[in-house]
């Protein structure tokens, strides 16, 4: 369990994953927000639920749980680079599966509904995936006390 941790805190990345956890895990968490708690405009479990199971994602409550879950948990994390890695995979996986059941047919631009800001967020979630957290992290704080008890 320790090994996995450890790999999974590990990063070769400096400050400048912060400047990208930020934003991304405040605007994943506040989209979250509103699929879950219907808070900043948002519908809430149930009306997300709703326009799920309209648009063939069913059963919508489940998977509005499942996206709202996915953006405000792994933002938080994000945020705090804790676990970046597998929160960011989540978070892009959760980006494809609206750019391409969503958006896709919009086109790029957002003014027509398009995937623009999708693949921005999926972007920025690959790249946390591959980089880590970087310095300023929990993640880092977990791989230096981790790296201590292995070195012993």
């Amino acid at each position: 369990m320790k090994a996995l941790l450890g790999s999974l805190s590990v990063t070769n990345s400096g400050f400048e994953t912060l400047i990208l956890r930020i934003p991304v895990g405040i605007i994943f968490m506040a989209h979250g927000a509103q699929k879950i708690f219907g808070w900043f405009g948002g519908y809430g479990l149930a009306g997300t639920g709703q326009w799920m199971d309209s648009i063939g994602l069913g059963p919508g409550l489940l998977m509005a749980f499942l996206a709202g879950s996915a953006e405000f948990l792994g933002g938080l994390f994000i945020l705090l680079g804790l676990l970046t890695r597998p929160a960011a995979v989540m978070t892009a996986f959760t980006m494809v599966v609206a750019i391409f059941t969503v958006h896709f047919e919009n086109g790029l631009f957002m003014s027509n509904n398009g995937y623009e800001f999708g693949l921005v967020l999926f972007s920025a979630s690959a790249s946390l995936a591959v980089s880590g957290a970087g310095k300023v992290a929990l993640d880092s704080h977990i791989a230096r006390h981790l790296s201590q008890y292995t070195a012993d």
